[in-house]
């Protein structure tokens, strides 16, 4: 749904709102035309029911809006005297229509300095549970979200386990796009295990579904910082087409909402306007090799061959080698070391027991075109041996022929919505012949540390800005398999040079202090 569009379905909500409210307007000491003038009636209404002005702000809220309208159905009703459990059942079960019934049927009077505070127990619980559902969705979707570290893509930086905090505000808060959901959950409510958002995954109905037209445009609040280079990002999964993640197709068009795709957490090792290449899988920008930061550490799969079996617990606590070892043969004498830093294989490869170690890494010219980008058999890259590839910069304008029309194409149709065909050796995009492009906005690409154990731009190609969700910013808890908590990791920052520091005491001693003050403080009040 277009902007315009959800201009005009505001407007009717509007009309609706004031043909069910104008006499309780009039009621309440106000005129009957307040009630039908957009926001401004909000704010009448907000007086009315002796609330903040503040939350005409929050009805216009996505996700967050779908609380407030039944906190103010409520509301408006026992602002006129409707009080009991059946009223506040049928304000909203009816979705405010009730509303009706009392400006047209029933006689009711205003209460203009009616008790805000809930005549029950049942009645103050309720409140306090929506009004913290209405808090926690704002601070989750503007400001800060939890996230947990799924796999061993960013192992050494990130790990297995790791709950981060992942800002919103740092690269800007994008305003949800699917406006019917669950609050602080992503595509799947836990436990019942079904889709958390009203959308039809429907391919044939992708574009015609009044479901789908439900959806916001893309929009995002300016944030304070750019994306920069070795960034770690959290974004949506471009290429996230299937409900099981491991059946992987690139290729397909979308089945999810852009904002409801699998959160996935990268590095950003080129940004738009970088021109981006791996030789033997390691990372050159613009020619030059790509030098992380010192938290961070490469790793690659190795093949070893040992006199004897090694113990894997053996293995992580001396030479830092982490991910899984699998056995390669009966007698248990070589393995495939499936992540191993620089600094690990320097150690390791002086192991006694150590007999042969050869890279896992594939050849250059030996492409892997049906699980690399852009899965074309004229590009034959694999995971080592890759491009160079131009990374598209919002305004920058490039040729455009058959020869790359297989790196940019999924940018042009799927990305940036365009018509696109191919006619002989032309190409009509919108039905005009082109022969160059311009991007309509940045693009990334995201990988993993632990190159051969990471599915990432490689596989998919570019990620859009509008598939940026946040920065990780702040590690709060870590578990090494439940009960092994990683008390180092505990309260430790995402970013920063040389080895992490935890803050998890002086957060415990803050923690302390200000329930110890508020235990002083209600004593204090109690004896005064």
């Amino acid at each position: 749904m277009s902007l315009s569009q959800w201009f005009i379905l505001i407007l009717i909500i509007q009309v609706i709102h004031a043909l069910g409210t104008w006499k309780l307007y009039i009621k309440a000491g106000r005129q009957a035309w307040e009630a039908f003038i957009p926001v401004y009636n909000g704010v009448i209404l907000m007086k009315i029911i002796n609330r903040p002005w503040w939350w005409v702000i929050l009805l216009f809220l996505p996700i967050v809006n779908l609380f407030m309208f039944a906190i103010i159905w409520v509301e408006t009703a026992r602002s006129f005297g409707k009080n009991q459990y059946l009223d506040t059942f049928l304000a909203v079960v009816t979705l405010g229509f009730y509303n009706y019934y009392l400006n047209y049927v029933e006689d009711v009077s205003y209460i203009e300095n009616r008790d805000l505070n809930p005549k029950s127990s049942s009645g103050e619980w309720t409140s306090s549970v929506l009004f913290a559902i209405v808090a926690a969705t704002i601070v989750h979707t503007y400001f800060m979200q939890p996230f947990t570290i799924p796999s061993s893509s960013l192992e050494k930086s990130l790990l297995v386990g790791d709950f981060l905090f992942v800002s919103k505000f740092h690269y800007g808060a994008r305003v949800p796009m699917t406006t019917v959901a669950a609050p602080m959950v992503h595509d799947t409510i836990p436990v019942l295990k079904t889709k958390s958002y009203v959308f039809d995954d429907d391919f044939s109905k992708r574009n015609t579904s009044w479901l789908n037209k439900l959806q916001l445009p893309y929009l995002r609040i300016p944030g304070f910082q750019k994306i920069k280079r070795n960034d770690i990002v959290v974004f949506n999964q471009p290429a996230d087409t299937l409900r099981d993640m491991n059946d992987f197709h690139p290729d397909r068009n979308y089945y999810k909402p852009i904002d409801k795709k699998t959160n996935l957490v990268k590095r950003c090792v080129a940004i738009a306007g970088d021109t981006f290449e791996i030789k033997d899988g390691y990372v050159y920008i613009n020619g030059k090799k790509n030098e992380l930061p010192d938290r961070a550490k490469l790793q690659f799969s190795y093949y070893v061959q040992t006199k004897g079996r090694l113990n894997p617990e053996y293995l992580k606590k001396r030479y830092d080698i982490t991910d899984n070892i699998y056995a390669m043969d009966a007698q248990g004498t070589s393995y495939l070391l499936s992540a191993v830093s620089d600094e690990a294989l320097a150690k390791f490869k002086n192991h006694p027991d150590v007999v042969n170690i050869v890279p896992n890494k594939q050849k250059e010219g030996e492409g892997t075109p049906e699980e690399t980008f852009p899965h074309d058999p004229n590009y034959q890259w694999n995971r080592d041996f890759f491009g160079p590839l131009y990374v598209p910069e919002k305004g920058k304008t490039i040729d455009i022929n058959l020869d790359v029309l297989p790196l940019y194409k999924r940018v042009i149709t799927e990305y940036e919505h365009n018509k696109l065909q191919v006619k002989g050796n032309q190409i009509f995009i919108n039905d005009a012949l082109a022969t160059t492009y311009t991007f309509k906005q940045n693009y990334y690409w995201m990988m993993g540390d632990n190159r051969h154990n990471s599915i990432d731009a490689r596989a998919w190609g570019f990620v859009p800005f509008d598939h940026v969700v946040g920065k990780p910013v702040f590690i709060w808890m870590s578990w090494d398999g439940f009960p092994n908590a990683r008390w180092e990791r505990f309260f430790t920052t995402v970013g920063g040079s040389g080895k992490a520091t935890s803050f998890f005491i002086p957060f415990l001693v803050i923690l302390l202090g200000y329930v110890g003050f508020n235990k002083w403080r209600k004593r204090k009040q109690a004896n005064a």
